[in-house]
């Protein structure tokens, strides 16, 4: 990543925080990609620091380009964070686990990608294809922190699950991610 850009992400993450702090209100994002559209609709108020490190990445169109390397049929699809031939673009420092705020890992929700540290998650998220229950927060583990839901073009997700992915190659594009009222 260049410099300008991390820096207008940055600016863009600096202004998403205080704007879901002050707001607490539902954003809509629409997606556009080479396998049609879809709409998530971010829930700052039970996740108010993914929500706003998400909605920075969309402000600072940081996904326009990035594909959906791991599509798991049955699953989940998931993006965010590699090029078309694979690299991984750089992303910001990771952000605190929100897990364990009520929402659950069900078919059509959208929750943020980590390692097995909570503390982890940066830009890459994924769509839940069903109801994957043993991936939310309970007493005994932290699980992988739910901040929004699919609310336009769900058949837009299952038509990436279906298409190959291998990868990189050959996998769906994001041809753009924008904020809609």
């Amino acid at each position: 990543m260049t410099t300008s850009r991390h820096s207008k992400l940055s600016v863009a993450l600096a202004g998403a925080v205080g704007l879901a702090a002050t707001h607490g209100a539902a954003q809509t994002v629409e997606f556009e990609t080479s396998a049609g559209s879809f709409a998530v609709e971010v829930d700052a108020g039970a996740a108010p620091v993914t929500a706003s490190n998400f909605l920075a990445y969309v402000d600072a169109n940081f996904y326009d380009g990035l594909v959906f390397h791991r599509v798991v049929p049955g699953f989940v699809v998931q993006g965010g964070g590699h090029t078309p031939d694979g690299m991984e673009r750089a992303a910001n420092a990771p952000i605190k686990y929100e897990g364990d705020n009520g929402l659950d890992n069900d078919r059509g929700t959208i929750a943020m990608a980590r390692t097995s540290d909570p503390d982890s998650a940066t830009s890459q998220f994924y769509v839940n294809l069903v109801d994957n229950d043993f991936l939310n927060h309970s007493v005994t583990k932290p699980g992988y922190t739910v901040f929004g839901r699919v609310v336009e073009g769900m058949v837009t997700i299952d038509r990436i699950a279906e298409l190959e992915s291998g990868g990189a190659e050959g996998a769906v594009q994001i041809l753009g991610a924008k904020r809609i009222e």
